[in-house]
């Protein structure tokens, strides 16, 4: 029977597939959030990823339900959705819709895929149709409304209309080419001569090195695989970030937990001369930043790409901070053995 989409407020009304979110009430949970009820055979890297899964098994309990919702609207959950709606076209695509779920979430993007071209333009047509018609992600409270309540519009909009993108990304090119351009743009920028990447498997972190700020989708690209990302700018201009690889259930390779960034943040604010001080956040966001802050941003700015935001010149010289960074991740990880599906009381009891 064909399923439909209903708002998170309509979740009890009636049997409901929850997507890319957690509910009471729910009779099936396709969720990478962590310690989400994801039947154990479903798991998957994404939300999307899941679902794709549980259309490969249709008698799983709770397939049978014709609503299905989410509590957000964002990449992998709106391709999780469509893909109930559309489970032949979905099937169909189903490489195609994995690396764009995959890249909306953790900006990871695999120029070598044969599908990797058209991933980002699904992405890029969804981010813009989305900014121009809507609201940016995690906007809705700056509109007094509920993420929740008010991401339904976006569902509403968007489903009737991803066939054709998927289909004839030609059809869109005005939509997704200038975010496009500027990610492959940037990701020449990484491929070039004046920048480097450093990676440090025991402690899951890749240090770039560029001239200046890079677009997520380009930044994160080299990055697969590990779970941290330490950004070098020119002007002695730093950034690090967790990624959100380390918020969600990872089904197909363990991680480390994120530990609390407050004592690196003191050793960097010891040595710092610059008038900004350190700032950082919680292991619970889903994607804490470590940065040298003038005016605070909101988690919309956070989200937004590095090269939207201002970042501020340090004292302390590149050589210098990148082994600062290094040395105290590989303490705080010397005796954390990494390890799949995390919960939260046991990152927190880690980082202590």
């Amino acid at each position: 029977m064909q399923k439909r989409f209903v708002s998170f407020q309509q979740l009890r009304q009636q049997p409901t597939i929850v997507v890319d979110s957690v509910g009471l009430g729910a009779v099936l949970t396709l969720a990478h959030w962590r310690g989400a009820a994801t039947p154990e055979l479903l798991r998957d890297d994404t939300s999307a990823g899941s679902v794709l899964r549980a259309l490969h098994a249709p008698h799983t309990p709770g397939m049978a339900a014709t609503a299905v919702t989410a509590n957000h609207f964002d990449v992998d959950g709106f391709v999780g959705v469509w893909s109930l709606l559309n489970p032949e076209l979905a099937l169909r695509h189903e490489q195609l819709l994995r690396l764009t779920a995959t890249l909306g979430d953790f900006r990871e993007l695999d120029w070598q895929s044969p599908y990797a071209r058209h991933a980002l333009q699904l992405v890029c047509w969804l981010n813009a149709k989305e900014k121009e018609l809507f609201y940016v992600p995690f906007g809705a409270p700056a509109l007094r409304r509920r993420e929740d309540e008010a991401s339904a519009e976006k569902f509403e909009w968007f489903l009737p209309r991803f066939q054709e993108v998927v289909e004839n990304p030609e059809a869109a090119r005005a939509v997704w080419e200038p975010e496009y351009e500027r990610v492959q743009l940037a990701t020449a920028v990484l491929q070039g001569p004046d920048a480097t990447i450093t990676r440090y498997p025991a402690i899951g972190l890749v240090v770039v090195r560029a001239p200046a700020p890079l677009p997520y989708y380009a930044l994160f690209g080299p990055t697969a695989g590990f779970d941290m990302v330490l950004g070098i700018y020119d002007g002695q201009r730093y950034e690090f970030e967790y990624k959100y690889t380390t918020w969600v259930d990872l089904e197909s390779r363990p991680t480390l937990p994120r530990v609390p960034l407050d004592a690196l943040a003191a050793q960097l604010d010891a040595r710092e001369r610059a008038p900004h001080r350190w700032t950082f956040d919680g292991v619970t966001d889903t994607g804490p930043l470590l940065r040298l802050a003038g005016k605070s941003l909101g988690k919309a700015q956070r989200y937004a790409d590095p090269d939207q935001r201002p970042i501020h010149a340090s004292s302390i010289a590149p050589g210098e901070l990148e082994q600062l960074v290094v040395a105290f991740f590989q303490k705080k990880y010397a005796a954390i053995q990494a390890k799949r599906y995390w919960t939260w009381a046991e990152i927190k009891a880690a980082g202590q």
